[in-house]
């Protein structure tokens, strides 16, 4: 979904990872998320799910659909792609908007989303990466809310180690036993 550089998520992420994935366990390009289990965590039905995935909004990256009785796998950054169009659906964007949103964090790439707030008038989707910027949008006249996409990473990362993810290649994800499980749960809360 968001263009990576050659080096992978970890050269992606860089300093940020520790300040955004405290524990360092953002998962690896093959480790995905079935379809109920992105919809629990990014709160959307699994109906909008579908729809989304086949009109091209948001599918998965990890595995895609390949006919009947197939699973999707969704990966940590689509699931918060799906949190983000959520959260502007909920505040009145239009769904043609949100694609036009979403193809310009697709543009961006991973690097600069923990640092861009997504600002909306309920028509327009604008982004902010500094506060000029915001000062620059209210002195428009109209009011804005924001959506701090890592904002959306932290709520993301704080429960998406609650449901199972599966690998693509078929290597088993391991199982954080409870005392890790909660040794996460205090760095993160």
């Amino acid at each position: 979904m968001f263009e990576e550089g050659p080096a992978g998520a970890d050269s992606v992420f860089g300093g940020e990872q520790g300040e955004l994935f405290p524990d360092a366990s953002l998962p690896d390009e093959l480790v995905g998320y079935r379809g109920p289990a992105a919809c629990q965590i990014a709160g959307i039905t699994y109906r909008q799910l579908d729809y989304w995935a086949r009109t091209g909004l948001v599918v998965p990256t990890v595995r895609s659909a390949q006919g009947s009785g197939s699973q999707r796998l969704y990966s940590f950054k689509d699931v918060l792609v799906l949190k983000v169009v959520k959260r502007l659906l909920d505040t009145g964007v239009s769904l043609q908007n949100i694609r036009v949103a979403v193809d310009h964090l697709r543009r961006r790439g991973v690097r600069d989303l923990a640092r861009i707030t997504l600002f909306s008038d309920g028509t327009t989707v604008y982004e902010c990466t500094s506060p000029e910027e915001v000062v620059d949008l209210l002195q428009g006249g109209q009011g804005v809310f924001g959506i701090a996409v890592s904002g959306a990473i932290r709520e993301i990362s704080g429960t998406i180690h609650e449901f199972p993810a599966e690998r693509a290649d078929g290597v088993e994800v391991p199982v954080d036993d409870e005392l890790t499980q909660r040794r996460k749960a205090r760095n993160a809360g």
